[in-house]
């Protein structure tokens, strides 16, 4: 199932750029009642859901399910698509079950060209923007969990490996921090790797910076020199999902259960709490939205963000 294409807007990624730009003019600005706003709850058959994803092309949002263990190759987990709206256009767009997909713990996600990339354990798939036919894979040596996914402008694909493995007593490290680089023509770069990374999970681009929160020291930093640099604590920690827009930064924290934000060098504060559980989290350029999967909870939540 596909979603309606009548509403689909026609607009260049660059030229989506500008619009966006009046409508986060004041995003800035925090009044005393931001720190819990109202959201939309969208329930309905999601399955931990991990990552949400805004298609600004297209203009629907997508969400990644692992649909169970985020460490295991089970191959059942999906994709769904809602429009804006919160109505489900199609909870297994994108089906593990079915003879013609793999896809076992989805979790972040990225569009670039007419592809979808989707982070799955040790393997980057490739689908279909518009249909979600499978387009392949990428095996990256030695990853045990990849986990968020960015685009460049250049066609390039951001990710990061969290450096965790299925141990005895749940998820432990398994020494394979890293965030890598994917060009068009398959060549992959490592732009960082090592303990010093503290599982990183989060990550996003601005302008030619690469920034990354991390789940294990809580910290948000920029990736450059083979290391990372201008490393600030968040004021909760176990961070999961990042967002940058026009300089300024988006975080969720599974401590704080909520939403950290603040322009790029700080200060930063919590303004949107009781949200247990918060993971990878996405954000709407149409409507000045940030979009929050409840990992546990089964839930969608759309904020959207004061001006």
């Amino acid at each position: 199932m596909t979603p309606n294409q009548s509403g689909i807007m026609a607009l260049s990624l660059r030229g989506l750029l500008l619009l966006p730009a009046l409508a986060m003019a004041g995003c800035g600005k925090t009044g005393a009642g931001e720190r819990n706003l109202p959201i939309v709850v969208i329930k309905g058959g999601f399955a931990t859901p991990e990552s949400v994803l805004h298609d600004p092309q297209l203009d629907i949002y997508m969400v990644s399910n692992i649909n169970g263990n985020p460490s295991e190759a089970d191959d059942n987990g999906f994709i769904s698509l809602l429009a804006p709206d919160g109505r489900i256009l199609a909870l297994k767009w994108i089906d593990g079950a079915s003879d013609s997909v793999t896809l076992n713990a989805p979790k972040g996600m990225a569009v670039s060209e007419g592809s979808l990339y989707v982070a799955d354990l040790t393997v980057i798939r490739k689908f279909d923007r518009r249909t979600g036919s499978p387009q392949g894979e990428i095996h990256i040596p030695g990853a045990t969990f990849l986990n968020d996914v960015a685009a460049g402008e250049d066609g390039a694909i951001y990710f990061t490996d969290s450096g965790l493995k299925a141990g005895a007593k749940g998820l432990e490290p398994s020494g394979t921090d890293a965030v890598y680089r994917l060009w068009p023509n398959g060549t992959l770069d490592t732009l960082a790797r090592g303990d010093s990374l503290g599982r990183p999970n989060g990550i996003a681009l601005s302008g030619d910076s690469v920034w990354v929160v991390s789940y294990g020291s809580g910290e948000l930093y920029r990736v450059a020199g083979g290391g990372r640099v201008d490393v600030v604590k968040l004021p909760k920690g176990s961070l999961d999902g990042l967002v940058v827009v026009f300089g300024e930064v988006f975080a969720s924290s599974w401590e704080g259960e909520s939403i950290i934000r603040g322009p790029i060098g700080g200060p930063y504060r919590e303004f949107q709490l009781q949200l247990p559980a918060p993971a990878d989290i996405g954000h709407d350029i149409w409507r000045n939205r940030i979009l929050v999967p409840l990992f546990n909870a089964n839930e969608v939540r759309i904020l959207k963000l004061a001006l």
